[in-house]
């Protein structure tokens, strides 16, 4: 079987049916194509990981989340994933449910981007514009500082993968928030609480 982007949003729904998670897959998948471009590395592959990163999540995690990324990895392998993309899963969960450390520029990005979208999207919807067209940087940073927002997001583990990848906390930020825009509607954001 050819893995596609199709049929990697087909089975990512066939494991998961919270809109929640969904959008999270698809602002990953974002992520990981803007800085797949930006270094000149293969978008579709790279995309692939960050789409399917969190397959097992509604599986397993919730239940035994010691056990994410094993199922998924068992999935991916089944379907004939490559073993890059299977690899980039295994090291999201670095020092939390695997011992798989991000060597490669795909594994450190997907390391680093997936606890950021979530407190990205969650301060965008604090906004009254609820959109990241107007969000800043600056704005991120504020709720960053703020341990009681967002309190689920391991701001340690996104300092950690931003130093991994060589660029400054600040720089990844404005990344992410740059490559989640283009599908803030497909994320739920982009509408004012006044619509």
């Amino acid at each position: 079987m050819t893995v596609t982007r199709e049929n990697a949003w087909e089975l990512l729904k066939e494991y998961n049916e919270d809109e929640g998670h969904l959008r999270h897959a698809l602002a990953v998948e974002a992520c990981m194509r803007y800085y797949a471009s930006k270094s000149g590395e293969d978008e579709d592959m790279w995309g692939l990981a960050g789409l399917v990163h969190d397959l097992d999540w509604e599986r397993v995690s919730e239940k035994d989340p010691e056990n994410h990324t094993k199922l998924a990895t068992a999935v991916l392998e089944e379907r004939g994933y490559p073993k890059e993309v299977i690899r980039a899963v295994q090291a999201h969960g670095w020092g939390i449910c695997s011992d798989v450390e991000p060597l490669s520029e795909m594994e450190k990005t997907l390391y680093s981007v997936d606890e950021l979208t979530g407190l990205v999207m969650t301060t965008a919807l604090v906004r009254p514009s609820r959109s990241l067209s107007d969000l800043s940087v600056k704005s991120v940073k504020k709720k960053w500082k703020d341990k009681r927002f967002a309190a689920g997001v391991d701001r340690e583990l996104i300092e950690r993968g931003a130093a991994m990848m060589g660029i400054e906390l600040s720089d990844l930020i404005d990344g992410v928030i740059q490559a989640m825009r283009p599908i803030e509607k497909d994320l739920g954001l982009g509408t004012s609480s006044c619509n």
